[in-house]
């Protein structure tokens, strides 16, 4: 799918799901709000009868006026400026919440308006069908006096109401099934597609590392069949060695590819034995400087134990891709640093340069597979991307940790830790 192609269905995809979205939180909200209109009717004119009763009890007049005042959305007050027996006002709210079937709990208590303050109070709990659970005990008390009145809190309210709303919190439900389904989607489809850039840039450069030494040996070769090269013993030999080296070059880089693939099926099998890593370190080290002859490297040995349990193959090539691209990736004469040292019981072994440093945001990523920092739309240095997924890998394998502290323009460390084979 094109670019602006894919754009655009996502844009329209995030539109149609951002509205779906806000309608269903505006009917939601609206059907709350319809059923909450309905609790505190129901709640306000079950509050008036218990209030009636109350009053046609004590021998008063009811008034005109409704005593019932909703102070806050779950609270209620009922004023009575009169007697009020706790057993009755209990049993009365009980009654009426049952006949009107309220499954939500409440807590009623009565109030001395003259002293500002409770002075008896209960709660109540409603099962699923609107009964009271635990039937009172009647030794309440009865308070006289015109300057009481008595409030009931739903505490609650709004967890019964959301409750009643079951079709509602389904729909709910499967829309935000949807909407994560959605991001997963559209994380899938990003990374997907950056993996299908960075697949493409490896085919690119493994196009251009192959066809280099596939061109050189077809045209050495073409001139070892003429007859006269004979008679030209040294010129023989040079395209002979040329051949020779760009073989090994050949054979190295599909090497590199071969590895990147058994390590992804992670197929590979180490064969572990306790091994000096300085000696090995060392060892690549002077091949290294062989073949960068203008590059010598620093070894700073400082750890008192450095045997581990390791594989000597794959740990010279741990050692040899992070050296390899402290060289390349530097500018000037680089200045590469390999030393050694113990913590705990761990060795650790920094490979660092004054190099070009790598920025934060792709230090993220540098062990990706393919992965490779941008320089623009050339890239001096060559290769596949596969080094540091390979050393990451690796260092993996090995039971090990690697880590990487690097600044633009001021070099990198690379960190390795792997246990002490006396510790393991």
């Amino acid at each position: 799918m094109k670019r602006v192609t894919l754009r655009y269905v996502l844009a329209l995809a995030v539109f149609c799901i951002t509205g779906i979205t806000i309608v269903q939180i505006y009917w939601f909200s609206r059907a709350f709000n319809i059923r909450e209109k309905q609790f505190d009717q129901t709640v306000n004119i079950a509050l008036r009868n218990v209030a009636d009763q109350m009053l046609t009890y004590s021998n008063r007049a009811i008034p005109k006026v409704n005593p019932v005042e909703q102070l806050s959305s779950n609270y209620f007050v009922v004023m009575l400026n009169g007697q009020i027996d706790s057993r009755l006002l209990e049993t009365f709210l009980i009654n009426e919440f049952q006949r009107i079937a309220l499954t939500t709990d409440f807590e009623y208590g009565i109030y001395d308006c003259v002293n500002a303050k409770m002075v008896f109070g209960n709660n109540i709990s409603m099962d699923a069908n609107g009964i009271a659970e635990k039937p009172t005990v009647h030794t309440l008390p009865i308070w006289k006096g015109n300057d009481y009145y008595f409030g009931v809190l739903f505490p609650t309210k709004d967890n019964t109401l959301i409750g009643q709303m079951g079709i509602w919190m389904f729909s709910s439900l499967v829309l935000l099934f949807v909407v994560v389904f959605f991001a997963y989607a559209l994380f899938v489809i990003f990374r997907q597609r950056r993996f299908t850039e960075l697949q493409k840039l490896f085919i690119n450069n493994m196009m251009h590392e192959f066809r280099t030494p596939i061109s050189t040996i077809q045209l050495s070769s073409s001139v070892l069949q003429n007859e006269d090269i004979a008679n030209e013993p040294e010129r023989l030999g040079n395209y002979a060695a040329i051949i020779k080296e760009e073989s090994k070059r050949l054979m190295h880089q599909v090497e590199n590819v071969l590895q990147a693939a058994i390590i992804e099926e992670k197929k590979i099998g180490l064969t572990l034995e306790r091994v000096d890593a300085q000696i090995i370190i060392g060892q690549v080290v002077e091949t290294v400087e062989l073949a960068f002859a203008r590059s010598p490297i620093t070894l700073n040995f400082a750890a008192s134990e450095s045997g581990i349990m390791a594989d000597k193959t794959h740990l010279a090539n741990i050692i040899k891709n992070l050296v390899d691209n402290a060289i390349k990736y530097s500018n000037g004469p680089p200045h590469v640093v390999v030393a050694t040292r113990n913590e705990k019981h761990a060795l650790v072994i920094e490979v660092s340069d004054t190099g070009i440093g790598i920025s934060k945001e792709h230090q993220k990523r540098i062990f990706a597979k393919f992965y490779r920092v941008p320089t623009g739309n050339l890239h001096n240095v060559k290769g596949f991307g596969l080094g540091l997924h390979y050393v990451k890998n690796m260092v993996k394998l090995h039971k090990g940790h690697i880590a990487l502290q690097s600044s633009p323009g001021e070099g990198s460390i690379f960190k390795l830790t792997f246990p002490l084979a006396s510790h393991e």
